[in-house]
């Protein structure tokens, strides 16, 4: 064999210059840093939606509690109602019997007084009882807060100092559709129960006492884990928020943290919100304060 047909090595592969090879390293660690920033925001949303799933299937089996309960309460509050009155009959006669003695008169004036804030309790108990019927009618979400915000003012002390922000988001034209007083009462409830949460009782006083109004169109996720696009009625307060002890039972019927609550004003809140096919959520403000959302479907 002659050394030109002798098998030949192969030829060295060129090697790549120092500046091509930094070129390659840099556009891998390009590719690699998305890929993992990619993956963190596909995992934190993952994460946030199976949130608002597990929080709309809350709100589902709220629902079904509430109106369980609701049935009960009913039943109980109509069977209480008439030997109710006939005391308060019978305290006010004693009352008058009884004018020219004030010690035995004042006792009666108390058995009255205990009447009175009864017939407040069993009224609340039918109000989160009756069936709801929906009369549904555009409304303006704007003046809707602001009529509520008009009702819920009063000279009590839970109204001493506090300020109302009407958001410019609460300012623009926001048509809803849903039934005007139903919605009214809601929002006064949750109004009223944002002042009297920064009342000295309810925790600290906050120098600034204010609440926050504001409506807005919202994507959010139903019971299914679909996005659906809602109407957001929200109500912030500067109190001391909820404890996290609390956040699970707010909506739960005659449960309140409050010594002259019927613990019934957010379970009525939820059932009319119910009613309309929409929900209530409940948060506490990164900036202090409560939040108490009413979503409505658009």
């Amino acid at each position: 064999m002659t050394p030109s047909t002798l098998p030949q090595p192969p030829a060295a592969a060129p090697i790549a210059p120092p500046a091509e090879l930094a070129a390659v390293m840099q556009a891998f660690n390009e590719v690699t840093a998305r890929l993992t920033a990619t993956h963190e925001t596909l995992t934190a949303q993952v994460e946030r939606l199976q949130g608002e799933l597990r929080e709309a299937k809350a709100a589902v089996e709220r629902s079904r509690h509430l109106a369980m309960v609701g049935e009960l309460a009913a039943g109980i509050a109509h069977e209480i109602r008439n030997p109710l009155g006939s005391i308060g009959l019978y305290a006010r006669m004693l009352q008058e019997d009884l004018a020219a003695m004030p010690g035995p008169c004042a006792t009666a004036g108390k058995i009255a007084g205990a009447v009175t804030r009864l017939n407040a309790v069993v009224h609340d108990v039918l109000a989160f009882a009756r069936p709801i019927k929906v009369r549904a009618d555009e409304i303006d979400a704007v003046e809707l807060m602001s009529g509520a915000l008009e009702a819920a003012r009063g000279p009590g002390a839970e109204w001493e100092g506090v300020q109302v922000d009407l958001g410019e988001s609460a300012k623009k034209a926001l048509a809803i559709n849903g039934d005007p007083n139903l919605l009214h009462q809601a929002l006064v409830n949750v109004i009223r129960n944002a002042a009297q949460a920064m009342t000295p009782d309810e925790g600290p006083r906050p120098e600034n006492r204010r609440i926050e109004l504001a409506c807005q169109r919202r994507r959010v996720r139903d019971g299914e884990g679909r996005p659906q696009m809602m109407v957001s009625l929200s109500v912030r307060d500067t109190g001391p928020g909820f404890p996290a002890e609390v956040l699970p039972r707010v909506f739960q019927p005659f449960f309140t943290t409050r010594a002259a609550g019927t613990g019934l004003g957010l379970a009525i809140v939820h059932r009319i919100l119910d009613a309309h096919g929409g929900r209530v959520a409940i948060s506490n403000h990164p900036g202090g304060g409560a939040v108490v959302e009413l979503l409505l479907p658009r």
